[in-house]
């Protein structure tokens, strides 16, 4: 470790780095023009975690995301936050608004959604509420593909997605919210609104 790595701590590529020796996942090093990322196998599907930017006239804000397309025949959709820290999202278009009747989960969290019944067996999994509130922040959402400038998805298949602003560096944040993406994946199957067929999606 350099000096400066030691006065700051270990970069971001570091911890990315050490996360994926870990726990056996593929680091990819974006070089000059890309992000470095982590890509996780588990199944079929292919979740993909890295970070992206978006510059104003003064400034640029880092985001780290995570994303996995899937196979969604059922069209399901939903978006879950932290109440107060997306409350400008407001009414989205063909959502309304979700309580799953867990004391103390509706109080804390937002969950907008097409299938109300479906997602509460979603979220009401014991995995799931775990894993969503062990995150300080959070948003969660199913979307159709990467918009504009990104992926275009084959039809049927849909994108898990989260995005958080900041660069996360703690392992332990990293590793909680790489099994909240596996957990959801397989929870999705188990009830009946997603399958576990290849999207066919490259990411990177």
């Amino acid at each position: 470790m350099g000096f400066f790595s030691s006065l700051f701590g270990p970069t971001q590529r570091e911890i990315w780095a050490q996360l994926c020796n870990e726990m056996g996942f593929q680091f990819v090093d974006g070089g000059t023009w890309k992000a470095d990322a982590v890509i996780v196998k588990f199944k079929k599907w292919t979740i993909v975690l890295d970070t992206f930017s978006v510059s104003t006239k003064n400034s640029k804000t880092y985001f780290t995301r995570i994303r996995a397309p899937f196979a969604n025949p059922s069209g399901m959709k939903f978006k879950i936050y932290r109440k107060g820290i997306f409350s400008s999202i407001g009414k989205l278009l063909g959502m309304q608004d979700i309580e799953i009747g867990v004391p103390g989960f509706d109080e804390e969290f937002i969950i907008k959604g097409n299938d109300p019944q479906k997602i509460q067996e979603l979220i009401t999994d014991q995995k799931m509420l775990e894993l969503i509130g062990m995150q300080r922040e959070i948003m969660l959402e199913v979307r159709n593909d990467e918009g504009w400038f990104g992926a275009k998805f084959p039809e049927g298949v849909d994108e898990l997605y989260f995005q958080v602003t900041g660069i996360i560096k703690d392992k332990e944040v990293l590793k909680s919210l790489l099994d909240l993406f596996a957990q959801t994946l397989n929870q999705m199957c188990f009830i009946g609104t997603a399958t576990e067929d290849d999207p066919n999606v490259n990411l990177r």
